[in-house]
């Protein structure tokens, strides 16, 4: 492999890990670099014009310093190019970088970078008819899921890191459960009242729950999951089932496959995108997008074969 010599860094400003972005600005000149493109933004929803202006600069790679929703944003635009994305997992969650393997440590990060394997990667795309549609890289939740998120983004994540999951989790457990028709690769697949409807590119998901238990970004498929648990008991005894076992083996959550899920529900709920909060739909499709990124991984991460 040869070193990279180009790099764009797109850089949200309010995240942090180890010594900053002026440490992370010299581990990578210590790479004698040739050219380093820099941008630096206030918030993730920024990320997509800064990820377009770094690819005409031709770059060998793009770092993304940021959580989940700046990786999410830029591995949307980045999404069916030759260029290869390292992370540097400077959010709340990490969620995708903590299933691939990369720690949250600026040092081991930019080694990964720079000596790590390029490894071919699928992403998930939700779409929302003609309002048109995002990848994703963990996961698509709509219901309790998608409503925790939206009251825990903004300054209350910043202020209680992941507790404000728990918190926000905590107000939601009572909330309604309306009628949703789901297909899967256009077969009808569940048609009753669900409080949550998870697709999942990965295993682990927010509050670090292993919420599919097979799921693996390199075998082109994604994992759909379904809660039925309404009220504290019913999700206490779901959440519990998922922290000790197999999450399928919930009385309250039905799993399967599929390369594509269509969802209807009977009213509009609010729905995330690997952990960020978007507005409110009842109706979208997801379908999987197979090696769609070349993200840079640990060296042992995986198996031993790159598309």
């Amino acid at each position: 492999m040869r070193p990279p010599r180009t790099i764009a860094v797109v850089a949200h400003q309010r995240k942090t890990l180890d010594g900053g972005l002026d440490e992370l600005r010299r581990r990578i000149t210590d790479h004698k670099i040739k050219k380093l493109f820099w941008y630096e933004i206030p918030k993730s929803r920024k990320a997509p014009d800064r990820v377009r202006k770094a690819l005409r600069k031709d770059p060998d790679l793009i770092v993304v310093w940021g959580g989940d929703g700046m990786v999410q944003r830029t591995l949307d635009v980045v999404a069916g190019s030759d260029v290869p994305v390292a992370i540097m997992p400077a959010g709340t969650g990490n969620l995708f970088a903590g299933n691939l393997g990369i720690p949250t440590d600026l040092e081991q990060a930019v080694e990964i970078a720079f000596s790590g394997r390029r490894r071919r990667l699928d992403l998930g795309r939700l779409d929302l008819g003609g309002l048109g549609g995002e990848h994703f890289a963990v996961m698509a939740g709509v219901g309790f899921d998608g409503a925790m998120i939206k009251d825990a983004d903004g300054d209350l994540k910043d202020r209680l890191g992941k507790l404000a999951y728990v918190w926000t989790g905590i107000r939601h457990v009572g909330a309604e459960a309306p009628r949703t028709r789901i297909e899967v690769d256009g077969t009808p697949w569940f048609d009753d009242a669900a409080s949550c409807v998870l697709i999942g590119n990965v295993g682990t998901i927010t509050g670090g729950i292993r919420a599919f238990d097979d799921a693996t970004p390199t075998d082109g498929w994604l994992d759909v999951g379904v809660a039925t648990a309404q009220g504290a008991l019913q999700w206490a005894r779901a959440l519990g089932t998922m922290a000790v076992g197999r999450s399928d083996h919930s009385p309250f959550v039905r799993t399967t496959r599929a390369r594509r899920v269509d969802v209807r529900l009977a009213g509009k709920l609010p729905y995330e995108l690997d952990g960020g909060a978007r507005g409110r739909t009842r109706k979208f499709s997801a379908s999987v997008v197979p090696g769609a990124v070349r993200v840079c991984v640990p060296q042992s991460s995986g198996d031993s074969t790159d598309r």
